[in-house]
């Protein structure tokens, strides 16, 4: 339901159907499928959609059975992503994901697919079919895009090593969607990126720096929202997105506590997280579990989040609507994401250009004062980098 909801489609009803073994032909049974076509044609549904991944042959089939549209989780997921996709890479990994879904799908889809016919060598050989030739075109059309995406790829890598030399700790919110991460975001941040109480109300990547309890600043992103059965396809697509996360200093795991899906959410957030390549050992490092939507738990419910968070060093329960618990996150975050960094306070003759320029690129320089021959620098900056500075000095 939560999935129709996203592009605001009329939801006439919504019924569980139990398939023991699923048909290649038409998904479910004969006997549902006649049991379905009655009550459509009765409540004039135009659209029917199945929360399950369907074969060409099965969603043609239930189309023909029912004459409605009938769409699969795969092809309402990319409808919402495109309904959201703002930014040009979006645009351009919507595309890409339906392409490839629209490909799986020509197999005799359609009957015009069958005709043979000849034509000019430019639009396609002597005999080539139209679904040859439909095929053709989305596969030309699938290799400039991937060019596309790559090149915005190494834009984006560009942007992630300049933001390395600031040096500013990187933190990430990832969650199943809508989680709640975006209104976090806007907390955080005190800006007003887009969000709803929708699915994948967040599609775009977003960046904003973010003040910390310390003084000192940090990067946060946000992105597209995990779900459960995300399709291949759609994984492969949107991981140039999910790169932020990927390289993160800290990673925030957003969860809607008061869903009664919650732990089967956080799995399935996990689950995708090890596909990136973070597994636990690297999650134990630098993740946080953020228990989010406290201000919707009763008495006893909120008694055990807040008696869970308490326990743990990597945990907390806040309310991102209400702001309750959001300084508590921020202190952790604080530590987390400038762990091994120190700040300190130098010195530097306003001559030493090189010294300065040092500081900058690999430091956070919180507070200056120039004087006449020195500049008092106030520096955020990793134990590593604070020893290359002074080796620096002392050969200078």
């Amino acid at each position: 339901m939560a999935l129709a909801r996203a592009i605001d489609l009329d939801i006439v009803d919504g019924e569980i159907v139990a398939v023991r073994q699923p048909r290649p032909g038409s998904f479910m049974g004969s006997g549902q499928v006649e049991e379905l076509k009655g009550y459509i044609a009765e409540k004039e549904i135009g659209l029917v959609f199945l929360d399950t991944a369907l074969t060409p042959v099965q969603q043609r089939t239930l189309e023909r059975a029912w004459n409605a549209k009938v769409i699969d989780r795969t092809g309402l997921i990319l409808d919402i992503f495109g309904a959201r996709a703002a930014t040009r890479e979006g645009v351009l990994q919507v595309e890409m994901a339906a392409l490839t879904y629209q490909r799986s799908r020509l197999v005799r889809s359609w009957t015009h697919l069958e005709r043979q016919r000849g034509s000019l060598g430019f639009v396609g050989g002597p005999g080539e079919s139209q679904l040859e030739i439909d095929r053709r075109l989305i596969d030309g059309r699938l290799a400039k895009l991937r060019g596309e995406l790559d090149d915005v790829a190494r834009t984006r890598g560009q942007h992630r090593n300049a933001r390395r030399r600031a040096p500013y700790p990187t933190v990430a919110l990832v969650g199943y969607t809508n989680a709640g991460k975006s209104t976090l975001f806007n907390r955080l941040t005190g800006t007003a990126v887009y969000a709803d109480d929708k699915v994948f109300a967040t599609l775009d990547p977003t960046m904003r720096g973010l003040g910390l309890p310390s003084g000192r600043r940090a990067i946060l992103s946000d992105a597209v929202g995990f779900i459960s059965n995300l399709p291949t396809a759609l994984v492969a697509a949107f991981r140039a997105t999910l790169e932020e996360t990927v390289e993160a200093d800290v990673i925030l795991h957003v969860r809607d506590m008061s869903d009664p899906d919650a732990e089967a959410q956080a799995a399935d957030v996990l689950s995708i997280l090890d596909e990136l390549g973070i597994g636990e050992a690297d999650r134990s490092d630098r993740m946080v579990e953020v228990f989010n939507k406290i201000d919707r738990l009763d008495g006893e419910a909120r008694e055990r989040i807040d008696g869970t968070a308490g326990r743990r060093h990597d945990a907390v329960a806040i309310s991102a609507v209400t702001g309750e618990g959001v300084e508590a996150l921020l202190d952790l975050v604080d530590r987390r994401a400038w762990n091994g960094r120190r700040v300190v306070d130098l010195k530097v003759p306003v001559t030493d250009g090189k010294a300065i320029g040092f500081l900058y690129r690999h430091g956070e320089v919180l507070d200056r004062a120039d004087g006449e021959t020195e500049i008092a620098l106030k520096v955020g900056i990793e134990h590593r980098d604070l020893e290359r500075f002074r080796k620096m000095a002392r050969a200078g």
